[in-house]
């Protein structure tokens, strides 16, 4: 049987909410804790890891491969990395890629040095790595985070396994030493594709790569996740599980309109524009982070109207009265508490 795993995948949920109905109190989202930049290590272009340590006596939580932590930075921003460092080491690893132009977490992170302070979150995994006979990896870019302790795990276990990393340069590409160090007795296991030496692979051409019957861990670019699924079911793919580091296209959207209360602004959300969009647009300082419905940044009280949830995070009870504007929608016109 073949199955497909999808971290920003969700069953769609509907809610009504009448103005003036009884809401119940927002729940904790997640502990936080201080944690000390222990090291920093640059690892390739614009790509450097930081190890992150207790910052008093308490052990830090364990975690399995695929998990991710919420860091919350200086300036107020919330971000998800990836967990990629060993898990016997007592410490955690992310692995961060310097964005210009993307929402400044990413060049914050790159502020930080050793001795440096931040707060996280405890590990979540919306990504879980599950025991097989056989595991095919592939990774784009800084995709390999996650992926990179799923192979460590899988040559522990001494599972088959093979890798496929794609990626701009060999340069742009983190995290080759290590590699090469667990495939030491198993160096055809690794296969590298740099754009600059053979091109953009296709879809096809990794899928070729595959071994016959294994199950498919994805993490890359908007593009390789795509192509990958538009070409599953596959006869040697058993199961497809992947992450994405960007938000999803919208599916199915139909137009609609948030009254933001507090303001008295109306916006309209177009069919292929999330609401966290169509909000920011007219407040920017509202906060988000995954915007893939998982982490609960973004979660605003709903007034009034029905809300179609896209989301993994809100519970049955907090989806009476709350939504995640980055991938819930509303029936026509809704009204929430900003």
């Amino acid at each position: 049987m073949w199955r497909l795993a999808d971290r920003a995948v969700s069953r769609v949920v509907r809610t009504s909410l009448r103005a003036g109905a009884r809401r119940q109190p927002p729940q904790p989202v997640n502990r936080r804790r201080a944690v000390v930049v222990e090291k920093v290590i640059e690892h390739a272009e614009d790509v450097r890891s930081l190890t992150l340590a207790a910052a008093d006596d308490r052990p830090l939580p364990g975690w399995v491969p695929g998990a991710h932590i919420d860091v919350y930075l200086p300036s107020g921003r919330q971000r998800q990395y990836s967990l990629c460092g060993d898990r016997g080491e007592g410490t955690y690893r992310v692995g961060v890629r310097r964005i210009s132009d993307g929402g400044g977490g990413s060049l914050e992170m790159h502020q930080l040095s050793a001795g440096s302070v931040i707060t996280i979150g405890q590990p979540r995994n919306a990504f879980p790595f599950i025991p097989v006979e056989r595991y095919f990896f592939l990774a784009g870019g800084i995709g390999i985070t996650p992926i990179l302790p799923m192979v460590r795990a899988a040559a522990a276990a001494g599972a088959e396994w093979s890798l496929v990393y794609a990626g701009r340069t060999r340069a742009s590409m983190p995290f080759l030493d290590e590699l090469s160090a667990i495939a030491t007795a198993t160096p055809e296991a690794i296969t590298l594709l740099a754009d600059d030496e053979s091109g953009v692979p296709s879809p096809h051409r990794l899928l070729d790569l595959a071994p016959e019957g294994s199950a498919m861990y994805c993490c890359g670019p908007p593009g390789m996740i795509a192509g990958m699924r538009a070409i599953m079911p596959a006869p040697r793919i058993n199961a497809l599980h992947f992450e994405r580091f960007s938000p999803p296209p919208v599916a199915g959207g139909v137009p609609f309109e948030i009254e933001l209360q507090r303001t008295g602004r109306t916006v309209l959300v177009g069919a292929e524009q999330t609401a966290l969009a169509a909000v920011r647009a007219a407040l920017p300082g509202v906060a988000y982070s995954c915007q893939q419905g998982y982490c609960g940044t973004c979660r605003v009280r709903v007034l009034d109207g029905e809300v179609e949830h896209r989301d993994r995070f809100l519970s049955p009870q907090q989806r009476y009265d709350s939504m995640m504007l980055c991938v819930s929608r509303g029936d026509q016109r809704i009204v929430v508490d900003l």
